[in-house]
């Protein structure tokens, strides 16, 4: 074998070692330092601009509350065609994956309702068991510029934007995005 071709072959296998290393010193809290560096905003791969909502009892509810989950923001109102098809998916998805650090968090677009009992009522018919919080003054609905219902979107465990949807989604879909977060 010629010397360059060996040379290649040991600068191949060093630079393959320094791969294979810095992936074991990987250390989470670096994942986390470069999630605060991110920039914010609304798109695929920023961190997802944080907010606190009032649930239905008045309880304040923060984004960055749900850091270290995986995080389903879900826009939807009650009057909603699509919204109404996805929340059996929503519901059947959290009480699945609530152990393995999965949260919907259900922001519901106040301001676009008759009555705001709408709320109280849809989140009993449906059996609605993860958090839900009131946009009671379009703010967030504008921060996240949500112009169609439901929108839905996917934060990994640091807060970035991963995924987003516009329409409704399903249990299917939902668990593909879940398996695929190991991959960030």
């Amino acid at each position: 074998m010629k010397k360059t071709s060996i040379g290649v072959l040991v600068l191949f296998a060093l630079l393959a070692y320094g791969i294979y290393q810095s992936r074991l010193d990987d250390d989470p809290s670096d994942r986390v330092e470069t999630a605060r560096q991110a920039e914010s905003g609304i798109r695929k791969g920023q961190l997802a601009p944080d907010f606190q909502l009032s649930d239905r009892a008045g309880n304040p509810v923060r984004l960055s509350d749900f850091r270290g989950r995986t995080v389903f923001v879900n826009f939807w109102a009650t009057w909603c065609p699509p919204c109404k098809a996805e929340m059996p998916h929503m519901q059947r998805v959290y009480e699945e994956y609530k152990e393995q650090d999965v949260v919907i968090l259900s922001v519901n677009l106040t301001t676009t309702e008759k009555k705001a009992a709408a709320v109280d009522h849809f989140v009993s018919e449906y059996g609605l068991t993860f958090p839900v919080v009131l946009d009671a003054d379009g703010t967030v609905k504008q921060l996240y510029q949500v112009t169609a219902y439901p929108t839905t979107y996917v934060l990994d465990k640091q807060g970035i934007i991963r995924n987003k949807f516009t329409g409704a989604i399903n249990d299917e879909t939902m668990k593909q995005v879940i398996r695929n977060m190991d991959s960030f």
